[in-house]
């Protein structure tokens, strides 16, 4: 008979995959407190260092957190639902509603403030980057705007915004108050400049952040973060906008609707 193959995890491995996997499942619920130190001891027969150690691993996967008075629970707060191309609708800066990361928060049922947003305005030459975002030459003067986005205290993102200084110079996309600009946000002052947004192109990626992006989003060791790059165009290919997003990983999740392309279809079309 043949001896059961032994788990080739450290024990503290073991056990935070375990208490993940019940945290995954629900078994664990938003909130929950995990089990007590003394019980995971007794539970697989480890120290109270051993213990820790998982802890620890969770804790670094920003699985759980420490309360104050003792006790370490399962995160409460689940992703922030990100929209795709629903939050791009013309309708919300056309009539001046609530943009940007307030969209976000209405979708997800979550409270906001026009506040948890802050910017700052600057003009910088342009980097190899950008002005091959913006068709540009390297070096040209261009505006920036860096939003840091908080939810309840907690950074959630950051996005810097670049853009040619003849489209935004004089409007509110150089105001460095808190906040969107204004209703309708930035593609609403695009509109009031002749420059409507018709098109744009994003790429997502997942990578480890920076040591300044973790510290500036306040991220545990060990969790990764979301970029997203994207161009907006006017409908003569004007480029008007040419972002950097950097998202804290466990603080979204991404949602796109679309109707799928049919180029059989449209190619028949054509031809006729």
């Amino acid at each position: 008979m043949t001896a059961p193959r032994k788990d080739p995890r450290p024990a503290s491995q073991r056990i935070a995959d375990d208490l993940r996997a019940a945290i995954d499942s629900g078994d664990i619920g938003p909130g929950e407190k995990l089990p007590t130190t003394k019980t995971l001891v007794e539970q697989y027969g480890v120290t109270a260092e051993t213990v820790r150690q998982a802890v620890l691993r969770l804790k670094a996967a920003g699985v759980v957190t420490s309360r104050q008075g003792g006790g370490v629970y399962a995160r409460v707060l689940p992703p922030l639902k990100r929209l795709g191309i629903q939050r791009y609708d013309k309708a919300r800066w056309r009539d001046r509603g609530e943009v940007a990361f307030i969209a976000d928060r209405v979708a997800s049922g979550r409270e906001y403030n026009r506040t948890d947003q802050t910017q700052v305005v600057s003009r910088v030459p342009a980097s190899r980057a950008v002005a091959a975002g913006l068709g540009i030459p390297e070096g040209t003067e261009v505006v920036s705007r860096a939003r840091l986005v908080k939810e309840a205290g907690v950074p959630t993102h950051m996005l810097t915004s670049y853009y040619k200084v003849q489209h935004v110079e004089g409007t509110r996309l150089e105001d460095p108050s808190p906040g969107p600009a204004g209703k309708g946000g930035g593609f609403g002052v695009f509109l009031e400049q002749g420059l409507e947004p018709h098109q744009m192109t994003e790429d997502l990626y997942a990578r480890m952040p920076t040591p300044a992006e973790a510290a500036e989003l306040e991220l545990p060791a060990g969790e990764p973060v979301m970029v997203l790059h994207r161009t907006t165009y006017t409908a003569d290919d004007t480029v008007i906008e040419y972002a950097v997003g950097v998202h804290s990983a466990s603080r979204f999740a991404w949602t796109y609707n679309f109707l799928i392309p049919d180029s059989a279809v449209e190619g028949d079309s054509d031809a006729q």
